[in-house]
């Protein structure tokens, strides 16, 4: 407290006394190694070396800067959601800390008016405030340390800037949300690049649309694939919410192609097997046990052929009666008392009897 009223003091007679002042205005504290600042302010697009020759540029704050800024971010946010979960956590932080919204920090506070580059940077969304954004927190850290850098984020930042509730259940990932939408209701969805050109700066622009069952939705523009996806896909939500109409008109054409994909197949080839093999059925059995069955003849059939089945069925019927001969011991009953010899004897002479 008593060095930043010092460094307050000692303002006026500073050489970038406008500087530390709009730095000060900036991160709330006044700067006491200026070099860090300068050095976070500079893009990389400034051809400019050290005194051994490497290049100095505003990227390894950048580095330092991320890796603060997630996780003092990420304690303010457990902090202030005491009963979410890891997931919900992460999706907060994750919005507050992306490049679109430090962006847009950036341009809101001031950073980009102080920021050296060679001006090309600055005619499409770069990213390049955002950059700044960050390597100005890994400044503020070397600067005046982790402390410093919470009170930052949380008085300048989400005490004035950001809504940290709002930002928490806004939908900013409509690609994720889109696709989400279309897997729920198995609806055929992709994004399609149409065209991918460069601006009057040299700087690409990728154009994507978004088509569910080949109707075509909403469009997007960006520097980025990304951007350009997030855009056609945000466009599609605003019609799928506002429009029943195009709702309708998706399921339709999806019913249509469901419908197409579950017509049956005709002449279905046989599943069974040949069973050939397997042990006859019951009536196989019938038929292989009665003496006599009938068998259909063709007309066409040879007179051989049916001489030959007459034959057959002459030898079956031969089979049939000498099976009818067969030994009969009915005549022995158990109560008759004969010897071994007398049971033999009568046996055989059944048996050979013309």
């Amino acid at each position: 407290m008593l060095n930043n009223i010092v460094d307050r003091i000692k303002l006026p007679f500073r050489k970038e006394k406008e500087l530390y002042l709009s730095l000060y205005h900036i991160i709330g504290f006044i700067p006491h190694n200026i070099d860090y600042y300068k050095t976070a302010l500079l893009h990389k697009s400034i051809a400019r070396r050290n005194a051994k020759g490497k290049p100095v540029n505003n990227e390894r704050l950048e580095f330092l800067g991320d890796a603060i800024l997630d996780a003092i971010v990420g304690d303010i946010v457990y902090e202030h959601f005491p009963y979410k979960r890891e997931g919900f956590l992460t999706n907060t932080r994750s919005k507050i800390v992306q490049r679109d919204t430090l962006n847009r920090l950036a341009k809101e506070m001031g950073i980009n008016q102080l920021i050296l580059s060679n001006g090309h940077s600055s005619s499409h969304n770069s990213y390049m405030g955002g950059n700044a954004f960050e390597a100005l927190v890994g400044a503020l850290y070397l600067d005046h340390g982790y402390n410093a850098c919470m009170e930052f984020m949380r008085k300048q930042i989400l005490g004035e800037l950001i809504n940290i509730d709002k930002v928490a259940y806004k939908e900013v990932n409509f690609k994720s949300k889109l696709i989400e939408w279309s897997q729920k209701n198995k609806v055929n969805m992709e994004f399609r690049l149409i065209e991918h050109e460069k601006d009057k700066q040299g700087s690409p622009t990728f154009h994507f649309q978004v088509f569910m069952e080949e109707i075509a939705c909403g469009e997007g523009r960006g520097y980025s694939k990304k951007e350009g996806q997030q855009e056609a896909a945000k466009l599609t939500l605003q019609r799928l919410r506002r429009e029943p109409q195009f709702i309708e008109e998706i399921f339709s054409a999806k019913a249509n192609r469901t419908k197409m994909e579950e017509e049956p197949v005709l002449n279905v080839p046989e599943t069974s097997q040949d069973m050939s093999f397997i042990v006859s059925s019951d009536t196989e059995k019938e038929k292989q046990e009665t003496p006599f069955y009938t068998e259909v003849f063709d007309e066409k059939t040879s007179a051989a052929d049916n001489k030959k089945t007459k034959e057959n069925a002459s030898f079956q019927q031969e089979e049939e009666d000498s099976k009818a001969d067969e030994f009969d011991l009915s005549g022995i009953s158990h109560s008759q008392k004969m010897d071994k010899e007398s049971i033999i004897a009568a046996a055989e002479s059944q048996a050979f009897k013309k």
